[in-house]
């Protein structure tokens, strides 16, 4: 009898006692016994903010036996940062501003009734806000068939994007729309509008209203778990920005 092979990679040892955050030229290092911490391209792992680096120290310091990378989220947003945007954010900016052409809020359904009501009341604001912040309105659909917004409407997502250069901005605000689908809930949270859990209601109505009918599935449940701490990542280092 054959035996099974785990196909995952064994985790690495916990070599080190001590985590502490020192300020550098090039930002916050987060030192293990002194020495500090390296992106896996071997880059310095350098935070601009000590609230986000504060983080990143504590998920090292809560590590036991082993490095379990899976629940580092705010690590493995620090890394992706220096190794992958911090060089050129310009195209991670450019695909969040690209959400926008096919947000989740402008998407409504049909019915029942209590569903639409529901996207009424709780995502309309938020259009209201995008409509005050950025001087622009978009257009809804019902369904899933596609609607051109107006180009203006796009040109004012791109224009306010592009005043946001900061990298570690730029990949949180790029992780938040993709975890929720939507642009705009992505800078209100930026812009201190909405906070995290409730930028992730909102991009969660639909999902929760058919659980409130057909009841939640564990796996499912554990998936959003995850995802949920990758959208708290994201949301500390936008509020630490």
């Amino acid at each position: 009898m054959s035996q099974s092979i785990d196909p995952r990679p064994e985790l690495p040892k916990r070599f080190y006692t001590d985590v502490t955050v020192a300020e550098g030229e090039g930002g916050h290092a987060i030192l293990l016994d002194g020495r500090p911490v390296k992106t896996p391209a071997r880059r310095p792992l350098a935070i601009p903010s000590r609230a986000v680096a504060d983080a990143v120290a504590a998920e090292w310091d809560a590590q036991r036996e082993r490095i379990d990378p899976a629940t580092m989220p705010v690590t493995r947003l620090a890394n992706t940062i220096v190794d992958a945007i911090a060089d050129n954010p310009t195209p991670v900016r450019d695909d969040v501003a690209r959400y926008a052409e096919t947000d989740l809020l402008f998407y409504r359904a049909g019915d029942p009734a209590p569903l639409v009501e529901r996207q009424h009341e709780q995502w309309d604001p938020i259009l209201d806000w995008a409509h005050q912040r950025l001087g622009v309105r978009f257009l809804l659909a019902e369904g899933v068939m596609h609607v051109a917004q107006p180009a203006p409407s796009l040109a004012a997502v791109a224009g306010h994007l592009a005043e946001i250069d900061d990298p570690f901005a730029v990949a949180a605000l790029h992780q938040v729309t993709t975890l929720t689908g939507s642009a705009l809930l992505a800078l209100a949270l930026a812009d201190g509008h909405v906070g995290a859990e409730e930028a992730w209601a909102l991009a969660h109505l639909d999902e929760d209203w058919n659980i409130e009918q057909w009841g939640a599935d564990a796996e499912a449940e554990a998936r959003r778990e995850l995802r949920w701490q990758e959208m708290q990542a994201a949301a500390l280092i936008l509020a630490g920005r």
